[in-house]
């Protein structure tokens, strides 16, 4: 069989990538103006079922056994990539791409990798002005909304769990069609601290990164607990120091922490666990965050990306705590299709090296349409008002994204 060949350059300086990418099908992941853009299709696959990952390893090591791969950088992005947007529930579909094309920027360095004998292809910018879309929200759901968090609350004063998230979606209706590169945009511009990415028409900017594998060393960003911000500077200081003290929220953090710290333990030689939160600003709320880092062990097992993330999805900051009786009570309660919101989404390279958010503040784009998702750690201390407050504010990023 012949090999395909992929080949990697350096490039020179070069616009801003989300500026880089074409109106079909764009790839992202960027960060304070870093990541990975691509475009094009070398191979797509779905997979769906409970051993979704371990399909999707395989997948992609067959992919990898037709490349030649020529790359003379060996930073961790470069070389061919897979981007990967899985879905929250197993019998959900998952996507799969590996673009033709990935332009990359980490600090000083930057470069191009491309699939094919085809020269090294020419970056583009936008063409033509890209204009907002018009939406109209539909939201119906605030009402049945509350009513299934007081449910859910029932449920954890009965004892039967600790802690549950509970989604809900709006729909967005436009005019015209709308342009996920004015949604990144938007969302880079105003949450640069956040994982901007773009897959197969979900669109978002993440603060939570479950899992960062590079080398032997693995990282996982932890968020739960939120609240509002005034923009008043003075009064959200205060906010954020009552946060930090917040009994409620310390403990739906602490149940979000745990389950990734016992997630990982098996696969390391050592955790660092922080033994408290520091608060995550953001242009619009305001986060319970921990970083949990972990040395992965040397071992005749399979101890990568994939194997990692079969064990920390779903983390408690997304379905609660034990998970299983979670996972009950969301599909009992919630009585919403999350598809790939709250799923793992981002890239792995050739050398199992990647990074996994989780898809949150996030939209799914259907030509005119679109539908936003947000979800709630609900725990004893819960009150349904203040949840609904606190979905509508995450609500906020991907609305104001589409309108800037």
């Amino acid at each position: 069989m012949q090999l395909i060949p992929v080949t990697t350059a350096r490039l020179g300086e070069h616009q801003p990538l989300l500026d880089l990418l074409p109106d079909q099908n764009p790839i992202s992941w960027v960060r304070n103006g870093e990541g990975l853009v691509g475009w094009g299709c070398f191979a797509r696959q779905t997979v769906t079922g409970p051993n979704r990952f371990q399909l999707a390893r395989k997948w992609w090591h067959e992919q990898l056994d037709k490349l030649e791969i020529n790359n003379p950088i060996h930073l961790p992005g470069t070389g061919p990539l897979l981007f990967t947007s899985f879905s929250f529930d197993p019998d959900e579909i998952s996507e799969l791409i590996i673009p033709e094309v990935v332009v990359g920027k980490r600090g000083n360095n930057s470069w191009i990798t491309w699939i094919g004998d085809k020269p090294q292809p020419k970056l583009q910018t936008t063409n033509g002005e890209i204009k907002p879309a018009e939406v109209v929200w539909q939201d119906k759901s605030a009402d049945t909304w509350r009513a299934k968090v007081n449910r859910a609350i029932g449920e954890i004063q009965k004892d039967r769990l600790d802690k549950v998230v509970l989604a809900r979606e709006i729909l967005g209706q436009s005019d015209s069609k709308i342009d996920p590169r004015f949604v990144l945009k938007n969302l880079a511009m105003e949450y640069p601290a956040t994982w901007v990415y773009s897959n197969n028409g979900l669109v978002g900017a993440t603060p939570e990164l479950l899992l960062r594998l590079s080398k032997s060393m693995v990282v996982s960003r932890i968020l739960a607990g939120t609240i509002s911000k005034t923009g008043d500077d003075e009064k959200d200081l205060a906010l954020a120091a009552s946060l930090a003290r917040s009994s409620k929220d310390l403990e739906e953090h602490e149940y979000a922490v745990r389950s990734v710290a016992d997630a990982l333990s098996p696969f390391c030689t050592s955790t660092n666990v922080p033994e408290s939160p520091f608060v995550l600003h953001l242009a619009n709320v305001m986060h319970l965050a921990t970083d949990v880092t972990g040395a992965l062990l040397e071992s005749h097992n399979v101890i990568d990306l994939f194997a990692l993330l079969e064990k920390l999805h779903p983390s408690a900051a997304v379905c609660g705590t034990p998970t299983e009786i979670a996972k009950e009570v969301i599909t009992e309660v919630e009585g919403l299709n999350r598809g790939r919101y709250a799923g793992p989404i981002g890239w792995v390279d050739s050398n199992g090296d990647g990074e996994q958010g989780i898809a949150l503040r996030c939209g799914l784009i259907d030509g005119n349409q679109i539908t936003a998702f947000a979800g709630c750690g609900i725990v004893s201390g819960s009150d349904a008002d203040r949840e609904i407050k606190e979905s509508n504010a995450k609500f906020q990023a991907i609305k104001q994204a589409l309108t800037f």
